[in-house]
This record gives C-alpha cells, sequence and structure tokens, in this order.
C-alpha cells in the first residue's frame, strides 16, 4: 500500500490523538489505522506516539513528521479535490468558541477563506453556550477547553496553552523575581472569573495548596487583564498566547518555568455531519492545517 496513505491515517491520528477517531473519521477500521501507524514508524525507524490509557501522545519524532509532511498531503488533498465533479467551496460557516481565543489565534487564521467564497459567522461565549449551540445544530464548527463526547462528535485537538504568572515589572520591588504566596497576596490579584479557574491550577502547582484569594478585579475578557496588566495594576494568570508577545520584549515578567505551567488542551469540536460537507471538510482541515 501507498505510503501517501500510512501519512494520511498518521496525520489524521496526530490531529485527533487516537487511532480510533482517526479510523472514523478516514472510514478504516481501527486495526488497520493501527498497521499503517505501525508500517510509518517503521519506515522512519523511531515511534511517533506514546500510547495511552485514553488515546495517544505524539513523540518528538511525530511532531517532526507532522511538521514536516501536513503542508504537502494537506496541499495535495485540497487540489484532488478541487478537481472532482460537484465539489463547491464557500458558503456560510458558524464557529463558536471562547472570544479571546478567537481573538488572539482564530480570526486571522480563517481571514482567507473570505477570498475562496466561505462567509463567516464567528460565536462567542462560554461553556455552557458554546456545547448548547453545538447540540443545537446553531453551528458549524466549536472551540472548547473540555474534552468533547466523542460519540456524538468529531473533534481534534487544536492547541496546548501554558498558564503563566504575569505581572508588570512596575511591580518587580513588591514581587521580586520569585514572589512568594505572601507577597502575591498583598498585591491585587486581576482573574477571569469569582472562581479563580486560571490561577487555581498554577497556584497549587507553585505552593501545594490550594488557594485562599479572593480577586480585586473580575473581568471575563484576558484581553482587558492584560491591558490591566501592562498597566501596573496587579498580577493574574493568562495562557501563554496571550501574553508571550509582551514577556519577550519585557512588558510583562513571568517568573514561571514552560515545564512547570499548568497546561490545558483546546479542540476544534464538529458535528458528525460536516464529514458530508465537502466544503465544511474543507474549512476543517483548513483551520487544523494552520494549527499544526
Amino acid at each position: 500500500m501507498s505510503h501517501l496513505t500510512h501519512l494520511r491515517t498518521f496525520l489524521e491520528a496526530y490531529r485527533a490523538k487516537s487511532f480510533s477517531r482517526a479510523a472514523e473519521h478516514l472510514g478504516i477500521t481501527q486495526p488497520a489505522a493501527s498497521m499503517h501507524i505501525q508500517a510509518v514508524e517503521a519506515l522512519v525507524g523511531k515511534p511517533l506516539f506514546q500510547r495511552l490509557p485514553r488515546g495517544v501522545e505524539p513523540t518528538e519524532a511525530g511532531d517532526e513528521l507532522a511538521r514536516s509532511v501536513a503542508p504537502f498531503l494537506d496541499g495535495l488533498e485540497s487540489k484532488i479535490a478541487s478537481l472532482r465533479p460537484g465539489l463547491m467551496k464557500g458558503g456560510t460557516v458558524h464557529l463558536v468558541g471562547p472570544s479571546d481565543f478567537i481573538h488572539a489565534q482564530v480570526a486571522a487564521r480563517l481571514a482567507p477563506l473570505m477570498n475562496e467564497g466561505f462567509t463567516l459567522r464567528f460565536h462567542t461565549g462560554a461553556k455552557k453556550r458554546i456545547y448548547e449551540m453545538l447540540d443545537s445544530k446553531q453551528i458549524d464548527f466549536a472551540i472548547t477547553a473540555s474534552m468533547p463526547d466523542e460519540h456524538s462528535h468529531g473533534y481534534a485537538h487544536l492547541l496546548t496553552e501554558r498558564m503563566l504568572l504575569v505581572y508588570a515589572p512596575s511591580l518587580l520591588e513588591r514581587l521580586g523575581q520569585q514572589p512568594t504566596a505572601e507577597q502575591l497576596k498583598q498585591v491585587p490579584l486581576i482573574a477571569f472569573d469569582e472562581d479563580l479557574a486560571l490561577v487555581r491550577p498554577l497556584w497549587t502547582t507553585m505552593f501545594q495548596v490550594a488557594p485562599q484569594l479572593q480577586a480585586a478585579l473580575t473581568i471575563p475578557d484576558l484581553r482587558i487583564i492584560k491591558d490591566l496588566l501592562l498597566g501596573g495594576h496587579g498580577w493574574s494568570v493568562l495562557p501563554d498566547y496571550q501574553c508571550a508577545d509582551a514577556i519577550a520584549d519585557g512588558r510583562l515578567i513571568s517568573p514561571t518555568l514552560p515545564n512547570e505551567a499548568p497546561v490545558n488542551a483546546l479542540y476544534l469540536v464538529w458535528r458528525k455531519s460536516v464529514i458530508k460537507s465537502p466544503s465544511l471538510l474543507y474549512v476543517r482541515d483548513f483551520l487544523l492545517n494552520a494549527f499544526h
């Protein structure tokens, strides 16, 4: 069998982080998908995935291979698909997700689709609204930080975010380079919500206890939190994609080491009927390819 078929299975498994979901997306059996992966591993001479109790995690070799082959395989498939009779690009695409993530990571990546005849409709909301819109079939795609139900939805890993403690250089005198719990308690905390959903995992990792804190200010918008931090108004915890630029140019400081940062996976989720629409399937693969 052609190595192209094996590589296509590998790439689908890489994106879905699951052999079974890859097999489902490709219309083959799970044993066949596993054989394809084993053939590619034999070809490159290295394991491409770490098998986990639930799904798989790519190895460094898997990451490297995916980066190398994805543009070529996706480009080849898109070209072949464009030559099929009856395949039409374009139409209206509805996507829902957290407003901060759409702003920082999604909108610009999907914008080129407008030049291919697509009309884009972005919707925003938290977890409850996202799943309500997905389950009521109001949207085609959703972005969520919670693991979807693989029996009712198709999904693929989109991005893994790292949560970082951040504050402005103007607070160095009060917090130092490695702030203690007591130092942080003396400086206003700016949080996404009252439950401290972003703060709690990092605080627990740093100090081995749950935070006994109350935010001085809450606002469910990471962009506003970032602006307040840049102004030196307090400290917070942000995903790395929200603050990497400000850390790089020195406008914000983060004492969090990458290997110590709590991580959170984000998924692209779609209704299973999407697989029957060549146009929506093209959008799905376009977005996934933009992240990998």
